[in-house]
């Protein structure tokens, strides 16, 4: 271990998008492979608290950490692609910092002086780096936004003034944009020069400077944009579009942007080991098969509502060597006469998690084909609930079997609040209550124990396994014999067996269900237990 930590401050420029979460994580995955520890932080600008309570829609999924926080997507990207655990100190927004500044002014802590953005705000997002980074080797820090945005601007001054603190322990990245304009057939280095002009004006100046291309960046535009940025011509980076997103670290490897971080940071390292990576990409590039999977959710608009779930898969098919190819089924569009239209195309149905009742019938239509056809199935969180509530209405017999989520009324809550199926004295049960919907979900890492008699426990070769939660409705254990007795079985439970993690079909070629989301915990490296035997189930079911 380093005396002292060092950072590497990652911004961005001309437009958002670009891909910097994927830069940070392949500049991470590079230097980890040299053997220095590594933490990865994401600070984002806005003023939301966290990403907790926003739409998919807007702001893509919501990655949750093993302590429970509701963070940034691109903390996915970190996790993927270097191994160390995220935590609620790896993620932190402008309304969290905001927040913390004036609960210690309210609480008198400035003593009665005028609390500024200069040097209250800016030395509680310093606070908070350092705080994010302890114990590492290095630091890679992410900006969110883009450079010029006016609520980032507290961040980057944040972040220079760490460089005078901290001499020969920083150093910047700039990630641009370099457009192909059709009309003329050229490359424009305009747009990244007026970000580095931005970057320079807020007193940064890039140390190395990645260039976002479609195509990579001929030597005498790397010129052109070394001259008039006043970057080094060997810090001038290609990041162009590639074949596969785990192609990355090699490709900035090839260019020696590691050597040039370390350069900064004046560090020593032994030769980086990048083995697994190739193998990853060899892996990804040459599939022996292909799996057709049918996604049905309700966020099936934005790709990256589903990021981690989509990365997961993909890790699956790396591992099986096979590609897959996901096809989002908006589960508001399938009824009973249109099902087999809408989903036979496919080798196996994955209902994923969301809040909310819009499309749930569709989803338990879709669900009822793949249990009566024979369709590898796999239902995380609201997917799994959806089986039990399909399950119960078509196999128990209960027609109006639903989640209180869903149905408050419903005279069978198979799926419902622990509240709502705990009052043991028979009166009538207690519904759900308004409440603050950033803290009523039960999030992060949570034990839950296998049946050792189950698939689940043949996928995982343990009996005790911590996955990752964010839901706020429960299985109703009222059912639990009864589900049984007719062919599901409960296979994994929390340790005091009263909440349902798991369940499993018995007779069906591969049916499963979970209450945690397998895919936060996934990556290319590895994939997942339950995602691996779903692509494996499914390519022998399609011989």
């Amino acid at each position: 271990m380093m005396a002292r930590t060092k950072y590497i401050f990652i911004t961005g420029g001309v437009v958002s998008s670009l891909g910097k979460g994927i830069a940070a994580a392949s500049i991470g995955a590079l230097l980890e492979s040299r053997g220095l520890s590594i933490s990865m932080l994401k600070l984002d600008p806005y003023i939301n608290v966290d990403p907790g309570t926003m739409s998919p829609f807007q702001h893509g999924e919501v990655f949750v950490t093993n302590d429970g926080t509701e963070t940034d997507l691109d903390l996915g990207h970190y996790e993927r692609f270097v191994r160390f655990e995220a935590s609620r100190l790896n993620n932190f927004t402008a309304g969290i910092v905001y927040e913390s500044v004036i609960k210690n002014e309210r609480k008198g802590k400035y003593l009665g002086g005028t609390v500024q953005v200069i040097p209250h705000i800016t030395d509680e997002i310093k606070r908070r780096i350092k705080l994010g980074a302890q114990g590492c080797d290095v630091a890679i820090v992410e900006i969110g936004g883009t450079i010029g945005d006016i609520e980032s601007q507290p961040f980057v001054e944040a972040i220079r003034q760490m460089s005078l603190d901290m001499p020969n322990h920083t150093t910047f990245v700039h990630l641009t944009l370099v457009p192909f304009i059709n009309a003329s057939g050229e490359l424009k280095t305009k747009p990244t020069q007026h970000s580095v002009k931005e970057l320079r004006s807020l007193g940064i100046g890039p140390d190395c400077l990645i260039c976002r291309s479609e195509t990579e960046l001929p030597k005498d535009e790397k010129k052109k944009i070394a001259l008039f940025c006043s970057v080094d011509i060997g810090s001038v980076i290609s990041m162009h579009d590639v074949d596969t997103v785990y192609s990355i670290p090699l490709l900035l490897h090839q260019q020696k942007v590691d050597k040039i971080i370390l350069k900064h940071l004046n560090l020593k390292t032994k030769p980086p080991v990048l083995n697994d990576w190739k193998k990853v990409v060899n892996a990804k590039l040459n599939p022996k098969t292909t799996v057709e999977v049918a996604m049905v959710g309700k966020y099936t608009e934005l790709k990256d509502s589903y990021k981690s779930l989509n990365e997961a898969l993909d890790h699956a098919g790396i591992k099986n060597k096979a590609k897959v190819n996901i096809t989002f089924v908006e589960a508001e569009q399938i009824t009973k006469k249109n099902v087999k239209n809408k989903l036979s195309f496919c080798d196996a149905i994955l209902v994923p998690g969301g809040f909310g009742s819009r499309g749930v019938e569709g989803m338990i239509i879709a669900c009822e084909y793949a249990r009566l056809n024979a369709k590898p199935y796999f239902g995380i969180c609201l997917g799994m609930q959806i089986a039990l509530i399909e399950f119960a209405r078509n196999v128990l017999n209960l027609s109006d079997a639903n989640s209180t989520e869903f149905n408050p009324k419903t005279n069978h809550p198979v799926v419902a609040l622990i509240t709502e199926w705990q009052d043991a004295s028979g009166k009538k049960e207690i519904r759900n209550e308004k409440s603050d919907l950033g803290g009523t979900m039960r999030l992060g890492g949570q034990l839950c124990i296998l049946d050792k008699k189950s698939k689940s426990y043949k996928m995982y070769k343990k009996t005790s396994i911590v996955e990752r939660h964010r839901h706020r409705y429960e299985v109703n254990p009222t059912y639990r014999d009864s589900f049984d007795q007719k062919g599901m079985s409960i296979v994994g439970t929390s340790e005091d067996g009263k909440l349902i993690e798991m369940i499993e079909v018995k007779k069906h070629p591969w049916f499963l269900g979970c209450q945690f989301h397998p895919e936060f915990t996934s990556n290319p490296r590895d994939g997942h237990p339950i995602f691996n035997s779903f692509i494996s189930s499914t390519i022998k079911q399609k011989k």
